[in-house]
């Protein structure tokens, strides 16, 4: 439906309802069911958790970083910050929710060079701070499979790269997450380009992707990308080792440091 058609049956306008759609402007709750009416949809639970997220006022720690910090940074901190469970895939870096602040910073050192050194700790920082929805009082559940050369490649020095498995060993021995690793001796492995993090919504409709490049991060909500991301971690998932394999798997790495 066109947006003025649908602003009109709200006696609202067309800037409006662009605003609605954008998440500039608010929308109230007898709105949300009014607009699933109109459109015929007899989703009660879906219904229900748009309006729950449409009246959601809380206001994160992310936003202490809103004009400071890019957009982007904000919005993978909320959203990962409102999962209901987190999987990621990560093949040439140690994922941001499992990083030590000196591997994060040797990561945004090389990457953006120009940066000055108090925006680098600002980034460091929030980095970190994102780490509480898996190392929190209430831990989203989180799975990641990681590349061994994600645990090799030494982004500054040998005893960060020690530091940082041991992050991940502490991570994995609490609790906190699953961690399975593609040795690199696995044969009929072709995902290097596979990486991304797939987040679960209240509803699987309202699961989203992202997916992070040297270009820009983009999120993706379309049911077919989100079906393509959900096939790809299961086809990635058969190429790791399991759980405990991939433990002895980290603790051996960290001897030969």
């Amino acid at each position: 439906m066109k947006a003025r058609d649908v602003a009109a049956f709200l006696d609202s306008t067309s800037t409006q309802m662009s605003q609605m759609e954008a998440g500039i402007a608010g929308v109230s709750t007898e709105r949300v069911r009014r607009l699933a009416v109109h459109y015929a949809c007899t989703d009660e639970a879906l219904i229900d958790a748009l309006t729950a997220i449409a009246t959601d006022r809380t206001r994160g720690w992310w936003d202490e970083y809103r004009g400071v910090l890019p957009q982007v940074n904000l919005d993978v901190a909320e959203a990962e910050h409102h999962a209901t469970y987190l999987r990621e895939i990560v093949i040439t870096h140690v994922p941001g929710l499992l990083q030590t602040p000196d591997y994060a910073r040797a990561v945004f050192r090389y990457m953006r060079p120009e940066l000055p050194e108090s925006e680098l700790t600002l980034r460091v920082e929030h980095r970190m701070r994102r780490q509480a929805v898996v190392d929190g009082g209430s831990p989203t559940p989180y799975e990641t499979i990681l590349h061994e050369f994600a645990l090799r490649i030494r982004v500054a020095d040998r005893r960060a790269s020690l530091l940082q498995l041991r992050r991940i060993l502490d991570r994995i021995e609490q609790g906190h997450v699953a961690v399975r690793v593609i040795p690199t001796e696995q044969n009929g492995f072709g995902g290097a380009d596979a990486s991304m993090m797939y987040m679960g919504g209240p509803l699987p409709l309202l699961d989203t992707g992202l997916l992070d490049a040297p270009t820009g991060t983009m999120f993706v909500d379309a049911e077919a990308e989100l079906k393509r991301l959900r096939t790809l971690f299961r086809k990635v998932e058969t190429a790791s080792l399991d759980l405990t394999a991939s433990q002895d798997f980290i603790h051996r790495l960290a001897k030969e440091l």
